[in-house]
């Protein structure tokens, strides 16, 4: 089974929660950093990290790592990336915030497919582009709509918590599903929800 690397981003300070989580499911973590936990696993663990982790936003799929100092070199880093190994021909995909990023993969993809547009009506397949200083983390958005808005809540108020916060800081409590579980504050019911 072919192995990727994952990036599971986080809030601040719940990285031990988050490592825990993946630990739990199987997986094995390769990096703990501010804000995420990177691991690796095969296909089944990221439909398994979409599914069951309830402490991160969404999961990417990391295609690369790349120093650059000029937009020059970050777009000729990515043209230079196996972008065919991740989109196919008819594949739909955009970047947030990174235009060249954009350019760099449709130049690759033009020179690997033999086209000179891309229709793009096939499935989707959002890049995220994160930097460091001079280093930029290149991922595939492997989760869509991001993990914390589960399906349950039809409509909606100003909540002050998102639900893998609350999830999370469950976890970091001592109390389990054998425990009576009281929330005083009670506003959109994001706690005992999630606990539930």
């Amino acid at each position: 089974m072919e192995k990727f690397e994952l990036i599971a981003p986080c809030h601040f300070g719940m990285e031990a929660v988050l490592k825990r989580e993946i630990l739990d499911l199987g997986y094995e973590i390769t990096k703990v950093e501010d804000g995420k936990v990177t691991f690796e696993a095969d296909a089944q663990g990221i439909a398994d990290a979409n599914i069951f982790l309830r402490s991160t936003e969404r999961i990417l799929l990391k295609v690369a790592e790349v120093k650059a100092e000029t937009f020059d070199e970050l777009f000729e880093k990515t043209k230079a990336l196996p972008w065919e190994n991740y989109i196919p021909k008819d594949g739909k995909f955009w970047v947030a915030k990174a235009n060249s990023v954009k350019k760099a993969i449709v130049e690759r993809l033009k020179g690997v497919y033999g086209v000179s547009w891309f229709e793009e009506d096939g499935a989707s397949f959002p890049i995220r582009v994160a930097f460091m200083k001079d280093v930029a983390t290149i991922g595939i958005d492997t989760s869509g709509v991001s993990l914390h808005k589960r399906g349950y809540r039809k409509m909606t108020v100003k909540a002050p918590i998102t639900e893998t916060l609350a999830s999370a800081l469950i976890m970091l409590t001592p109390w389990n599903k054998d425990r009576i579980l009281v929330d005083p504050f009670c506003g959109s019911g994001t706690f005992p929800i999630e606990a539930a």
